[in-house]
Order: C-alpha cells, then structure tokens, then sequence
C-alpha cells in the first residue's frame, strides 16, 4: 500500500470519473486505474463500484475512503511540522474560492504571495458555496473564501474583510446621475441579476428588501456572471449591483461613467476564511497575510 494509491483513492471518490481522477493526480487514466486494483487485492476488499456511472466507492469504499483521508492530511501535517522545524513557509494549499469573488481577488493575491512567499504553491477551486462546503468537510479543500455565514459548527471560519457594494449604472438610467444610490431607490424592474444558486444573488435581493424565492418574472434576464452583468449594462442599459473589488480593475473612465456607490451605510458582505482542519496554519496565515496587504484601501481589512 502505498500513499500515491490512497491520492488515487480520495481524487476518484472527490471526481467520480477516472480520467477527471487522473488528471487531478497528474497520472495517465490506466496508471491510476491500476493501481486503485493493486489496492483492491492488497486489502481484499472491492473499493469501487465500476458498474455505475459515475463511479462511486461501495459501502466498504466508503469506509477505506474516509480513512485514506486521514491518513493523507496525517501526512500533510508531518510535511507541515517539517517545515516549522526549519522555519520556512513552503508546501500547498488547496483554497476554494466564489465565482464572484476570485476572478477580482486572485489578480491581487497572486503576484504578492509568489514575491512574498515564493514556496507556497496554490491549488485552487471556483466553486458555489454549497460545493465549496462539501469539499472542505471531505478534505477536498483545506481552505475557502465565502461570502455568508454558513460554515456550520464543524467548521472554522473568522472574516477576512467586509466588501462594501456599489451600483453599475447605465448613463441613460433614472439612477445614473445621483451622488450616492440608497436601497430605496432600487427596483427589480430595471436591475440585472444573477442566476439562483449565487450568494450575492440572495444578497442584492436583500438590499432590495425582496428574498430569494421572488420569482424569476421580475428581473429581465439572469446570468451566471457578474463580467456579463457589466456588459449587458453597457450595451443594453439598466443597472446591476457589484462587489466593490468587481471595480477595482476597471479604467478610471468606466469608473467615472458607471459606478455609482451608496451612501452610508453601504450594503456590504463579509468574506470569511473557512477551514475544517486545524492544519497548514503557517500556510494558512501567509495566504491571509499576503490578502491583507493586497487589499486596495476601498476594501480594508477587518
């Protein structure tokens, strides 16, 4: 038994397709295949139900699954020690991240982190929340950034930063010549939304004083991303409401032209860092220190 075929074990179940599997491991689909049977004759025991699509561990599966988990973050943690013993900040981090979060997040941790801690390497995951909590209770994660206070009590979670909102506003909309938006004056009628299964969905509901089951009638289109919210403001009209870190790469004249905060108190969504395990803390801090200094000033830390 090996720990590669206890990876190969945890990447199947996490996947549930062998060629996804392999590719996670970086190991051709035979490769892993083959080993996961060496595993099955070594314990006598059949681990995967290869009958069903997609595959899934068998009832005893389950058992050695959640076992090889243990035993991979045991190995984790003894990589972890080592390093502290030699007072280095080195090893992998696996983060999930929200779809409206990372594409405007990952821009300002990347590079700092690479030049402030060069051997702390990022695998990452843009999931909803509800994946992104299942992956962390498995193990499949050892770190997230959400965006509400769901984590459960198994979990830990503290906030990393709140994120104030903002409007986007078409410069022929009734809004788009005000100082400052307040909720009041928001309206379903003329505001683009995200699709059902996104926090901020739920959340731009909120500050409309409306609730996630409002039905779909009310808004004129829905979509998964926020990029195509900004686009069908600029080339079709209306407004949507957007994080404040959405905005931090546009030009100043999209800024100037377009956005539109609110006054105080702003509507805002605290992003907090989820963890399941006590372990990579050094891992861990580096990520949120290295976050913290990359914040811009209209988005400071707590």
């Amino acid at each position: 038994m090996t720990l590669a075929q206890l990876q190969y074990l945890v990447a199947l179940d996490t996947h549930r397709h062998f060629g996804d599997a392999a590719t996670a491991c970086d190991v051709t689909q035979p490769t892993l295949s083959g080993q996961l049977r060496r595993l099955e004759d070594e314990l006598g025991v059949e681990l995967i139900d290869r009958s069903r699509q997609p595959a899934v561990p068998t009832a005893a599966g389950e058992h050695i699954v959640e076992e090889a988990r243990e035993v991979l973050a045991a190995r984790d943690r003894l990589t972890t020690v080592a390093s502290e013993i030699q007072d280095r900040v080195t090893g992998t981090l696996r983060l999930g991240l929200l779809p409206t979060l990372s594409p405007y997040l990952l821009p300002l941790l990347l590079p700092a982190l690479e030049t402030a801690y060069p051997e702390v390497s990022l695998v990452l995951r843009e999931w909803p929340t509800t994946e992104i909590l299942d992956a962390l209770r498995t193990d499949a994660l050892d770190a997230a950034l959400i965006a509400t206070n769901e984590a459960g009590p198994e979990l830990h979670d503290r906030v990393l930063f709140t994120e104030p909102f903002v409007g986007y506003v078409a410069p022929s909309h009734r809004l788009a010549h005000r100082d400052a938006l307040t909720p009041a004056d928001l309206s379903l009628e003329d505001l683009w939304l995200l699709s059902e299964g996104h926090c901020f969905r739920d959340q731009v509901l909120q500050v409309c004083g409306r609730v996630s089951s409002t039905p779909q009638a009310t808004a004129q289109f829905e979509s998964g991303s926020l990029e195509t919210l900004v686009r069908l403001v600029r080339n079709s009209g209306g407004m949507t409401l957007l994080p404040r870190l959405a905005t931090h790469h546009m030009p100043e004249t999209e800024q100037s032209t377009f956005v539109v905060p609110f006054a105080d108190p702003s509507p805002t969504r605290d992003v907090r860092l989820v963890t399941r395990r006590r372990h990579k803390q050094r891992l861990v801090d580096a990520v949120v220190e290295t976050l913290h200094d990359a914040l811009p000033a209209t988005v400071p830390p707590p």
